[in-house]
């Protein structure tokens, strides 16, 4: 297996070819790394051409260490003495950085590994970094990097308007099937961003290929994504995070599993078994979370098996997941009420799906789960069609 060369080699390679200016700011986290093994800020603060200015820290942390929803405290990098800013703090406002945060930096350079999912906010920093560049008139490097489920394959339905938030920003679909750099490009020409964007691309890789087929080693892009078949589940199971059910947070296999005390895992396991879903086994799963929704307590639920993750439907799934505990368990099932990504007027399932939909039909048998993948094809249509405009691979 050959390794495929990422935006942020190529760029190291070549740093003159990117970068105006000799005052860079990286929006990076602990997976910008070079084929070395090296963090790209002891890269960039180790080149003689130019000076690493500040550093701006994504939901998680620099180090990828604070849990969901969790402010990141600003800093100080403590190898280079970097000053770090935070882009996910106590508010929503915190979401986008000031625009007299760019004042003194000629380009800013992001590189942060994403996982192929509209809920996973990274691409909403880099949309938002990027608008506060355009006010700022500094240019925007993205260092291209794989979309680690592959580049194909697209599922469900996009998020209308009135639901927009920081888990949909933006009307994709659950799985957008593009890589950081084509998203990055597709905000800023088909949704206005308008800023001085450069898409450092990568070498070598394949829209074919999952991430454990790149030659790259898998770095956990936050607390709960610990490995690629994590990030296959999560465009469907993130959706646990809309109900009172674990979603196996506080366990080593976040939506992997999910369940809650009161529910019987071994009738849960048959029930999914029954609906015929392509690429899954589902196995009886008692767990006890160490942390987040039932904490301490031993939930019955279940544990997803990829068999496979070609024919795997991961929204799909997701969505039978929740029919059949919402329906077979009603005692046990509840919705999330809780403010959600510093939304507290609007239902989190409903910013997860992207409209009321899904949670107004899910207690009856009157839509089924083919109606519902169904209802996402126009969709779909159309934004595979949109989606080609961006391609780069």
């Amino acid at each position: 297996m050959s390794t495929i060369q990422t935006g942020l080699d190529a760029l190291l390679a070549q740093p003159e070819r990117y970068l105006r200016g000799d005052r860079v700011a990286l929006a990076v986290n602990h997976t910008s790394l070079a084929s070395d093994h090296r963090h790209s800020i002891l890269h960039f603060h180790q080149q003689k051409n130019f000076k690493l200015q500040k550093l701006f820290a994504p939901e998680h942390g620099l180090y990828g260490v604070d849990q969901d929803m969790v402010g990141v405290a600003a800093g100080v990098e403590p190898l280079t003495g970097t000053p770090i800013h935070s882009l996910y703090g106590e508010d929503a406002d915190s979401l986008t950085p000031g625009v007299e945060l760019f004042e003194d930096i000629d380009t800013l350079v992001f590189d942060i590994q994403d996982i192929g999912s509209r809920y996973y906010t990274f691409i909403y920093t880099l949309a938002n970094c990027m608008k506060s560049c355009q006010q700022a008139g500094v240019p925007v490097v993205v260092c291209d990097r794989p979309n680690p489920i592959n580049g194909l394959q697209v599922e469900g339905n996009l998020v209308k308007a009135p639901w927009l938030s920081f888990v949909g920003q933006y009307p994709l679909p659950n799985r957008h099937g593009m890589t950081i750099g084509e998203l990055a490009r597709l905000f800023n020409e088909h949704f206005g961003i308008g800023c001085d964007l450069t898409v450092v691309p990568m070498a070598g890789w394949d829209r074919a290929m999952w991430y454990d087929q790149t030659g790259l080693v898998w770095v956990p892009p936050s607390p709960n994504m610990p490995t690629v078949a994590t990030a296959t589940v999560y465009p469907g199971m993130c959706l646990i995070e809309g109900t009172q059910l674990s979603e196996g947070r506080g366990t080593t296999l976040p939506f992997e599993q999910c369940g809650a005390p009161g529910l019987n895992a071994h009738r849960l396991a048959e029930a999914l078994a029954a609906q015929n879903l392509p690429g899954v086994a589902f196995r009886p799963q008692f767990f006890k979370p160490q942390f987040q929704k039932w904490a301490g307590e031993t939930c019955q639920g279940v544990q997803l098996h990829l068999t496979d993750r070609t024919r795997f439907k991961p929204l799909l799934t997701g969505i039978a997941v929740l029919r059949v505990i919402a329906q077979q368990f009603p005692d046990a099932f509840q919705w999330r009420t809780e403010p959600y990504e510093f939304v507290s007027d609007r239902p989190a399932i409903d910013l997860l799906y992207g409209h009321p939909e899904l949670r107004e039909s899910l207690m009856t048998d009157a839509t089924s789960l083919a109606m519902i993948e169904a209802s996402w094809q126009d969709d779909l249509k159309e934004f595979k069609k949109l989606r080609q405009n961006f391609l780069m691979y």
